[in-house]
């Protein structure tokens, strides 16, 4: 980006075009200059959102923002925009992320230097939220995981924590079918 002073207005140009089409601005980069300018966004879903940000939204709003920008002029030509979501392993730093990460695997790390894996239960509603979290361990191949009693952390005890990506639930899911992709074994005949 040709002068620093651009920065706070590409800022206020993409923050109003996400919050325009119903998300939220997760993170914002802008790197390069000239030609080589690449704007990096990230978006998520607004709390209240339950849906899911697939595809077709991350494209409404890379369309959405493409327009502002080029409306607004702030940027060479020629540059690269690049719009997607914080990703399935985030790192959890605001009340926002905990409360959208409700229910799935999160991986903390303490002020005290140990770590807790488990299944996020709760999260308090205020600023400082207390975070419930339930340590789930793997006893090993093909067996069940094993629930522990519940955690409860205050905000200050959390150093860093992210979203663990999950797939025994998939696995779950699948042990539920027999050979023939039937729920039921009645397969197709």
């Amino acid at each position: 980006m040709g002068a620093p002073a651009t920065a706070p207005r590409v800022r206020e140009i993409v923050e109003a075009a996400v919050t325009g089409a119903g998300l939220v601005l997760d993170g914002l980069e802008v790197t390069g200059s000239g030609r080589s300018t690449v704007v990096r966004v990230a978006v998520d879903l607004a709390d209240d959102d339950a849906g899911t940000l697939d595809l077709d939204r991350v494209g409404e709003v890379t369309r959405v923002v493409s327009d502002a920008l080029d409306a607004a002029d702030v940027l060479p030509s020629a540059y690269t925009l690049e719009v997607g979501s914080p990703g399935a392993e985030r790192p959890l730093t605001v009340a926002r992320h905990w409360r959208r990460a409700r229910g799935r695997t999160v991986v903390v790390r303490r002020t005290d230097g140990r770590t807790l894996t488990g299944r996020l239960e709760q999260v308090g509603d205020g600023d400082v939220p207390d975070l419930v979290v339930v340590p789930v361990t793997s006893p090993g191949k093909g067996r069940r995981p094993v629930e522990g009693a519940p955690v409860t952390l205050a905000w200050d005890d959390v150093r860093d924590a992210r979203v663990q990506v999950d797939l025994a639930a998939v696995r779950d899911d699948d042990t539920d079918e027999d050979a023939t992709g039937s729920p039921d074994g009645a397969g197709r005949g």
